[in-house]
């Protein structure tokens, strides 16, 4: 069974569909840890109605951002995780927390990255124009979205989309491949060469749409 942490900002959706899939038994993992920097994160409801434990850490309680991510990396070895999630976690992560989980921290965004990384990424794409957007899973490094890709998801924009219409969307997919990313690595058929993460026993069978297929 898989040790998870998760970190989180705000009202936690994808915290919420990661417990979905593993009460189903379809992801099999144990979700040891919550961390919120915002005492009002509805995440934290979410954790108490599933009996998780939870921890508030108010970042200005600290003397640098560095001590701030080493007492959370400290946190989650002392239960034993193996891999962390953030869900909604509105800060960058930094190099304490990024070295003690070298490849072991993963994140979700709201768009096919390379393209429109950083906040709003759903409001960067409806005012581009494109006509493909998506979400992306992808491995945490030092920089902005530019992780390794796990995983992505693609959906259509519409000239007529606002922001919310297009989140709102993204979001429905957002809650298949996060769960669907964390179950492969959870089987370890993960392995990341430089930047290119390879999927152990999966063959390409649709254009773009999902990679790898959804179960």
């Amino acid at each position: 069974m898989l040790n998870i942490g998760v970190l989180a900002s705000g009202r936690g959706s994808n915290f919420q569909s990661i417990i979905d899939e593993i009460e189903a038994g379809r992801l099999n993992a144990s979700i040891k840890l919550l961390v919120v920097d915002n005492p009002d994160a509805y995440a934290i409801e979410r954790a108490r109605k599933h009996s998780i434990e939870y921890l508030y850490l108010n970042p200005k309680g600290f003397s640098t951002k560095d001590d701030f991510f080493i007492k959370i990396a400290e946190e989650l070895k002392a239960r034993n995780v193996e891999l962390v999630i953030l869900a909604g976690f509105m800060r960058i992560v930094r190099k304490p927390l990024i070295d003690s989980f070298r490849n072991r921290i993963m994140n979700i965004h709201p768009a096919l990255l390379p393209s429109f990384p950083g906040l709003h990424g759903q409001k960067q794409t409806a005012d581009y124009g494109v006509r493909i957007s998506g979400c992306t899973v992808h491995f945490v490094d030092e920089g902005m979205d530019t992780g390794p890709v796990i995983i992505q998801a693609a959906v259509p924009v519409s000239p007529d989309d606002t922001e919310d219409m297009l989140a709102a969307r993204i979001l429905k997919i957002e809650h298949k491949i996060f769960p669907e990313a964390i179950r492969l690595y959870s089987e370890g058929r993960l392995k990341v060469e430089g930047r290119i993460v390879k999927i152990s026993g999966y063959e390409l069978k649709e254009n773009f749409i999902v990679n790898p297929p959804l179960r």
